[in-house]
């Protein structure tokens, strides 16, 4: 360890990435504890200690890494940019001008980059408002919800947003890379050490809960680390130009196709229904829906008909991102114009059914593990003393985390392995 650290350190381009990179994160953090201008953010964390009237607010809290906590101006974290992005890659399945520009290589790329930029601005400035009014049905009454003195309060979020954005293709452009992932992993474990603190003034009640989910945590971080890892290996034969055997080449297809995305989708979807409960809430005649949806779909609360909706909405995002980012019959023609074979399949047709039956049979256990570590922290709620706030990590946090950690390994090897190449030429 200690020498792969020297290695680091005596490579200048990578040193200097580094320090970078910390240099932005570090402003990251500083610019969270910046309140909204004009509002008190004591009252609000009051309100979050409760966590019992929280509702879902509390639940952003923890998905935006305590930005909430403090009333920032970065509250919404990279949620708008996040949207943005499954938007503009959800378009380039439905209209055929982004589909093309989808596979113009790096410069389509960047135009959809941009597009995707240009979406996240009036998504920030929506999801500031509809969040602002959330909080006033939850009765906290930080904000002047009248036109226009609410404008000033969403521009703030909304700048917020984008200063977020910016320092995260800062981070990928001058940094480390893969800035986005780096800023919500930096949020997740910043988290970690007041939870934790929390749980230990807690008193004893919590204390036997908090050690038993924290193993449970370890061996979870054991497991998650095997599945983003795992893969299988479709064998490919290239043909050779000259004489003597083909090349011998391959597609991984890995295990966890589909990432996280399909965890933030089901959070967006699951959620709902609790939002729907807390607009509703002050209309007599919907009570009783709102009784129901607090009941079997409190986010807060959550009960089995909760857990199994949460379990099916990720299983079934699985299949439909997947669906949507990975084309059998597009990898196939790749394979055969590059003159290429499984063994034992004809190109064309025969190849695409082979890779989509084998994406298939990986989806089902893929998406069945990803749900597993989803409900997991879910169900320790519901049986044990502990609340969502008092969790060291959710499922899905964790595998962001480790997908980061794992990432960034990646990216500080092969810039290592380019700063040896350089040396010997």
């Amino acid at each position: 360890m200690l020498t792969y650290l020297h290695q680091i350190w005596h490579s200048p381009d990578l040193r200097r990435k580094i320090l970078v990179t910390l240099t932005l994160l570090a402003i990251y953090r500083l610019v969270a504890h910046i309140p909204v201008p004009g509002t008190s953010p004591d009252g609000f964390a009051q309100f979050l200690d409760t966590r019992s009237g929280a509702g879902v607010i509390g639940i952003f809290s923890a998905l935006t890494g305590g930005n909430l906590d403090n009333f920032s101006v970065v509250m919404l974290g990279l949620a708008p940019y996040i949207n943005a992005s499954i938007i503009i890659q959800l378009c380039t399945v439905i209209f055929p001008k982004l589909e093309a520009l989808s596979k113009e290589g790096a410069q389509g790329q960047q135009q959809l980059s941009r597009y995707t930029r240009w979406l996240s601005l009036p998504m920030g400035f929506l999801q500031s408002y509809g969040f602002l009014i959330l909080l006033r049905q939850a009765g906290v009454d930080l904000v002047d919800l009248s036109f226009p003195a609410v404008l000033l309060p969403m521009l703030y979020v909304t700048a917020g947003c984008m200063f977020l954005m910016w320092i995260g293709e800062l981070i990928t452009e001058k940094g480390i890379g893969n800035g986005i992932s780096l800023i919500i992993f930096t949020g997740i474990v910043a988290e970690v050490p007041m939870r934790i603190s929390a749980i230990l003034l807690g008193g004893q009640t919590k204390a036997a809960p908090f050690m038993l989910f924290a193993i449970v945590s370890l061996a979870l971080l054991v497991i998650v680390v095997l599945f983003t890892d795992a893969h299988r290996f479709i064998p490919v034969t290239y043909a050779n130009q000259g004489a003597g055997r083909g090349v011998q080449g391959g597609i991984p297809l890995r295990l966890n196709q589909a990432g996280m995305i399909p965890i933030i989708f089901a959070i967006s979807l699951i959620t709902l229904p609790t939002i729907i409960a807390q607009f509703l809430s002050t209309a007599p005649r919907f009570q009783a829906f709102v009784r129901f949806l607090n009941t079997h779909l409190n986010s807060q609360n959550p009960g089995w008909g909760y857990i199994i909706v949460y379990f099916a909405l990720v299983l079934a995002f699985t299949f439909f991102y997947v669906s949507v980012t990975f084309k059998p019959k597009d990898v196939a023609e790749s394979i055969q114009k590059r003159g290429g074979f499984i063994p034992g399949t004809r190109p064309g047709p025969q190849t695409a059914a082979v890779l989509e039956r084998v994406s298939m049979h990986l989806n089902v256990w893929g998406g069945i593990f990803l749900g597993i570590i989803a409900i997991i922290p879910l169900i320790f709620t519901k049986y044990t003393t502990l609340s969502s706030a008092d969790l060291i990590i959710s499922g899905s946090g964790l595998i962001i985390v480790v997908g980061t950690v794992m990432e960034l390994i990646r990216q500080l090897n092969a810039q290592m392995l380019a700063h040896d190449y350089e040396k010997l030429v």
